[in-house]
């Protein structure tokens, strides 16, 4: 009796040690997932900010970011596939500030006005306020900040250009006077890169792409006519090589880098590739805008990436706080230092630690403050291969910048009509 007694004392203890094991693993907390899509030079730059979110909400919140293609494009073929199967295997993505519109249109973004408001918004700088709403509601938070820029030779002119003419005009005599090879290089290849020189020099001029109420084109004004003769005459009379017909921004920076041009348009991402030690023209570089005629005011093409809320993603208030994790002040100061990639926030453009590391930082907050947003509507890349289309077919194949020009309008024209609309 005293043996059966023993044996059943036995076997209730196992039987409660079970359960309590039982019970504690099934209410043990298991974190929610976040996943966010991040082009691949920015998840790499994010991994230890990743690291470092994880270890701070252990327990609550596990953050992995899917590591896209390189290319913009690729990225946004990448994202738009998952979300017309309908099970996008993320909860956010990195936005371009030209996808928004269309992410917009087709249903696939929630709106993070309750979570960021008008106080989170002025602690942005001019240009990182752009390009995150639309239809008036809050879709995008930028996680880093882009405008074009161009870059000059100190060594060759004691200050940059600041008209269309000036410029011309310096390219030329350097090129003539044999101290340089190329005068100016920018991107001149059909692509976007191309619509993006274009808007600046056509505001340069006066003019703007779309009319104020944002409805139609103005591609066949006079200021868009001169815009295109211009960068066409830059072509034609050597003030430019006739290589830009087919650069990006790569060949760009390759060719200024090395000391083979006197300016170059391009993105401020250069600036830390230009004062690397295999750099030809490192300490002789300045950064100022694009030209501008007298009386206009000169412009910058806003570029930058954000990120977006999926309005499928079942766990909207974790993926929000894994968005202002990346997005805040401390994550900008590391992600400038370590990678080079512009903030956002207003404060860290005079912040001693980073102007010790880029001197170029307040030229870059000067084009910030000038920054022009492409045009706000989902279809936006039918308009943009239009106008790609026309300028390059000007730059290479000749004929008239008023002939361009018209047809651009006429066929940008078209297409808004076969949209139904801008919106």
């Amino acid at each position: 009796m005293r043996n059966a007694l023993r044996c059943l004392v036995a076997v209730l203890s196992t039987v409660f040690v079970l359960a309590g094991f039982a019970w504690s693993s099934g209410n043990r907390l298991t974190p929610v997932p976040v996943s966010i899509l991040m082009p691949a030079p920015f998840a790499d730059a994010s991994k230890e900010l990743v690291n470092r979110f994880n270890r701070e909400h252990q327990g609550k919140i596990e953050l992995t970011i899917n590591r896209g293609p390189l290319e913009t494009e690729s990225i946004s073929d990448l994202a738009i596939s998952s979300l017309l199967l309908g099970d996008a295997p993320f909860d956010a993505l990195m936005m371009d500030v030209t996808w928004l519109p269309k992410y917009v249109a087709a249903g696939w973004l929630e709106p993070l006005d309750r979570w960021f408001d008008s106080s989170d918004s002025e602690q942005l700088v001019q240009g990182a306020r752009l390009g995150n709403r639309f239809e008036n509601h809050l879709y995008r938070w930028p996680l880093v900040a882009d405008v074009g820029v161009l870059y000059w030779r100190t060594d060759l002119m004691d200050v940059p250009p600041s008209t269309p003419d000036q410029l011309r005009s310096v390219a030329l005599n350097l090129v003539q006077s044999s101290r340089v090879a190329n005068g100016f290089v920018w991107q001149g290849r059909q692509y976007e890169g191309l619509s993006c020189d274009f808007v600046e020099v056509l505001h340069g001029f006066g003019g703007a792409w779309m009319s104020a109420d944002q409805a139609s084109t103005t591609l066949d004004t006079p200021a868009a006519k001169k815009a295109a003769a211009w960068l066409d005459s830059l072509i034609r009379d050597g003030a430019s090589p006739r290589a830009v017909t087919n650069y990006a921004e790569t060949e760009s920076l390759q060719a200024f880098k090395a000391g083979d041009a006197a300016m170059m348009r391009n993105w401020p991402y250069a600036w830390a590739e230009l004062q690397k030690p295999d750099s030809a023209v490192r300490g002789k570089v300045g950064i100022t805008l694009m030209p501008a005629e007298q009386g206009e005011k000169p412009a910058a093409t806003l570029g930058s990436w954000g990120i977006s809320l999926l309005r499928e993603s079942p766990h909207p208030e974790e993926t929000v706080e894994a968005i202002r994790f990346l997005t805040s002040e401390t994550s900008q100061r590391e992600r400038f230092l370590d990678y080079g990639y512009t903030p956002t926030a207003e404060a860290l453009f005079t912040d001693p630690e980073l102007l010790a590391v880029s001197s170029a930082l307040p030229d870059v907050r000067r084009a910030l403050n000038h920054a022009v947003p492409r045009p706000p509507t989902p279809i936006y890349a039918q308009l943009s291969d239009v106008l790609q289309r026309q300028l390059n077919g000007l730059f290479t194949s000749g004929g008239s910048a008023t002939e361009t020009m018209d047809e651009a309008q006429i066929r940008s024209e078209t297409l808004i009509r076969s949209a139904g609309g801008m919106a």
